[in-house]
């Protein structure tokens, strides 16, 4: 399902000489010749095919999080850089699997979290790594999606065994993750979780939690697949001087003395019932930092240690449901 916003930055980063899309794989003959034919790119046979190709330096892995560690063995003992859609895997044991053996293979890994990429995010970057807004004391981060039930109809969809869990891992992760990367960790969270009556699935479709940053400040989390008929997320930060929040990709600025600043984003962000209705512009950057990453012997911006921090906040978000307790991530 990834595919588009992926294909289309690849090949608008080769026409600007930034890279060579030198081969496509799929296990389906008739999705890679579909994609060959659509994007334009050469397919392979095989996996192996790739694999064994020393012309080829990295990999774009856009599997199923089910079906990652065999690909990434091979690729990592193969000496290519990987990079990842998200989630790095099912379980943090798992993606901290693959982290280990992409270290120990010498190999770069980054992962998919192109909302660090939007210009609004990294804005908002400059903004708080400046102190203009003073010291954040609450944060608000809200994803009211909508996902039909033939969504979840797909098999293995919203499972631990395929996806590794529902909405966090598969959707609000990367709200998640683009919160870490702003405000840091999380010192304590409390939170309730559960499937509501609009979806059969087996995993979470809703959550609710309260956290307490290690910086002290304090903040929510709202995040949901059945909030009909979807709208965007967004991600507020009060602080001392001021506040900011992003919505639908668009930032907006306010500080107490009256100033005001705002950055363009994009409206459509995949939080309706089409999943993939969203520009592909931070894809593309996201790709081009991995490419320049591995030109310049640097860590990609989104590196796959950076990333278990997520995942590992997604953990305990679970574990504070399942235990009705307040937990600190690990």
């Amino acid at each position: 399902m990834a595919l588009a916003p992926h294909a289309r930055s690849l090949r608008e980063l080769q026409d600007a000489g930034m890279l060579e899309v030198a081969a496509i794989w799929s296990p389906s003959e008739a999705r890679r010749s579909a994609a060959a034919t659509q994007w334009g790119f050469p397919a392979r046979d095989s996996f192996a095919a790739i694999a064994d190709d020393a012309a080829i330096d990295a990999a774009l892995l856009l599997t199923p999080a089910n079906a990652r560690l065999e690909f990434v063995e091979a690729l990592a003992g193969a000496g290519k850089h990987i990079l990842s859609e998200k989630p790095l895997e099912r379980t943090t044991g798992a993606a901290e699997h693959i982290v280990a053996r992409c270290a120990a293979a010498g190999v770069k890994l980054g992962v998919v979290f192109q909302y660090r990429f939007r210009p609004s995010s990294i804005r908002l970057r400059e903004v708080l790594a400046a102190g203009e807004l003073g010291a954040p004391s609450v944060v608000q981060v809200a994803i009211p999606w909508w996902r039909e039930q033939r969504y979840y109809d797909e098999p293995g969809r919203g499972t631990r065994a395929r996806d590794g869990g529902g909405v966090l891992i598969s959707q609000a992760i990367h709200t998640l993750d683009l919160m870490l990367s702003l405000l840091g960790p999380v010192a304590e969270l409390a939170a309730i979780a559960g499937t509501s009556a609009l979806h059969r699935m087996e995993c979470e479709d809703t959550l609710g939690a309260g956290l307490r940053f290690a910086n002290g400040a304090l903040g929510g989390v709202f995040a949901s697949t059945a909030c009909y008929p979807g709208a965007a997320e967004t991600l507020s930060i009060t602080g001392t001087k001021g506040a900011a929040t992003i919505a639908a990709g668009a930032l907006r600025l306010s500080w107490f003395d009256g100033r005001r600043e705002e950055v363009a984003g994009d409206a459509a962000t995949g939080g309706g019932a089409d999943p993939m209705a969203f520009a592909n512009d931070a894809h593309r950057a996201l790709i081009g930092d991995f490419v320049d990453a591995i030109r310049n012997g640097r860590d990609p911006a989104v590196s796959g240690r950076e990333a278990l921090g997520v995942h590992r906040l997604i953990d305990a978000l679970l574990a504070s449901a399942g235990q009705g307790r307040a937990l600190a991530p690990a």
